[in-house]
């Protein structure tokens, strides 16, 4: 006897029926809005080739480092889930064996973002309505099988199912942006937009950077020989993106700080890494804020929106890293003085109209403290939405409570999904608004707010203020 699986109406929103109510009715009011995501991890190649998802365990679980994360805490082994490993070892590549074991441990998914998405995604993509389990596995591998193989189920199509207006990617700054060339031929240039991430450049002190560079050099046709090189190269590739429609650049260093460096030293540290020295941890540090302070400048000049997302030590775990690769779950947080460290930027640019910038965090302790306060001043700033281990029901009912007062809702830049997992886009903005509609519907009950601006400002946080933080630029 299998349990069944529904998705009640009133989920998330708040428990007190009459704010309920109110929440329900300012809900209604965007639960239909189209979605508008962007920033993002879905690559550009699902968008260009169009093809296929392989099967229900490789689109909702391999490449989801949420799901397999809470697998690993239980000491099931990634090569159990079909992890590739970079030494090309043996892993379990029985998709229908990986699904069986995540569903076999369902109930480790309790009270976790992980299970409100996947039971939006079992019920409302998949027309699933029985809880995952031992003896439903199969069925509903099934089911989702025959969901996937329709040629309705394909990235393009996605966009229109889940009624996304625009989507971006996440590139590196080497990338040749051949996939976006080719969606753009394809008619969806407008639709599906690069993001320029130049992390791995810009991190002086990585055992790929020489690599990194010599591949700038190559994509951009300048030589990186010196710093002045270098900084060419970045800007023809910032040139490159705007043409392919990109609207913002995105940046995960460690630390928040912005400080420039004396030019000429700048210079000299990057001629003697690129002779083979190996920078110190400052001196990494030192020229990863200067490439900070220096995107500002650029961002001045060509007009992409600056996101800024520190605070990550990734890949906790080297063997992990060594074993499987990046970005497999081992990323922890650590606190982050974004006033100190965004202060030279800031000073410079940021009350410059040409500059924008949207600060996101993961280290809660800094949204009243410095990140509202900050946003609530400088025009230049927007708030970034919880992401990451935040973008959960409580983080999110937290980040208004504790953001809003200062901020305000129009310092705010909307949601972000920031997700691979692609089925899940609309289950995560759904999430987004229906506690956007909880914690406005409180606003309402204590008559702090109308609810006809209470509507209003639900709207404005789904669609007008993300459009308005990320303006397509002229080109």
């Amino acid at each position: 006897m299998t349990t069944p699986l529904t998705l009640h109406p009133h989920r998330a929103l708040p428990a007190d029926p009459a704010v309920r109510d109110i929440a329900v009715r300012i809900y209604e009011q965007v639960a239909n809005l189209p979605l508008i995501s962007m920033h993002g991890h879905v690559e550009a190649q699902a968008f260009a080739e169009n093809t296929p998802f392989a099967d229900p365990a490789q689109l909702l679980i391999v490449p989801d480092h949420y799901v397999t994360r809470m697998l690993a805490s239980q000491g099931i082994s990634y090569d159990a889930l079909g992890l590739a490993r970079s030494d090309g070892g043996a892993v379990e590549t029985d998709s229908r064996k990986i699904w069986r074991t995540f569903c076999e441990n369902w109930k480790l998914y309790r009270g976790t973002p992980s299970r409100y998405w996947i039971e939006h995604e079992l019920v409302e993509v998949f027309d699933v309505h029985e809880m995952p389990s031992a003896e439903s596995a199969d069925r509903i591998y099934d089911q989702i099988a025959a969901v996937v193989a329709s040629d309705d189920f394909r990235p393009q199509q996605l966009l229109d199912r889940f009624d996304i207006e625009i989507i971006s990617t996440t590139d590196p700054a080497t990338s040749d942006l051949a996939f976006h060339a080719s969606i753009a031929e394809q008619g969806l240039g407008e639709r599906v937009v690069p993001t320029f991430r130049p992390d791995a450049v810009f991190q002086i002190g990585g055992p790929a950077w020489t690599c990194e560079v010599d591949g700038l050099a190559a994509v951009s046709g300048i030589d990186t020989g010196d710093f002045s090189g270098f900084l060419d190269a970045i800007r023809e590739r910032r040139r490159a993106f705007v043409a392919a429609g990109a609207r913002a650049s995105d940046h995960g260093h460690l630390r928040a700080d912005t400080t420039p460096m004396d030019p000429a030293d700048a210079a000299a540290l990057y001629a003697r890494v690129r002779a083979g020295e190996r920078p110190s941890r400052e001196e990494a540090f030192a020229f990863e804020a200067h490439m900070l302070f220096m995107t500002a400048e650029m961002s001045c000049e060509d007009g992409l929106v600056m996101q800024i997302h520190p605070g990550v030590l990734r890949d906790h775990h080297s063997g992990v890293l060594e074993t499987y690769g990046k970005d497999k779950g081992y990323d922890i947080p650590v606190p982050v003085d974004y006033a100190r460290g965004v202060q030279p930027m800031l000073d410079r640019f940021g009350r410059d109209p040409r500059f924008h910038c949207i600060l996101f965090t993961i280290d809660e302790t800094v949204y009243s403290r410095e990140l509202a306060p900050i946003a609530g001043t400088y025009p230049s700033v927007r708030l970034g939405a919880p992401w990451w281990f935040l973008d959960s029901p409580d983080g999110m009912r937290r980040f208004r409570e504790l953001a809003t007062e200062t901020a305000g809702f129009f310092n705010m830049s909307g949601f972000v999904d920031d997700t691979r997992a692609f089925a899940s886009i609309p289950a995560r903005h759904d999430l987004s608004r229906r506690v956007d509609a909880g914690y406005l519907a409180n606003l309402v009950a204590e008559h702090r707010l109308g609810e006809d601006e209470a509507t209003e400002v639900a709207i404005d946080l789904s669609t007008t203020l993300p459009r308005a933080a990320y303006p397509p630029i002229a080109h």
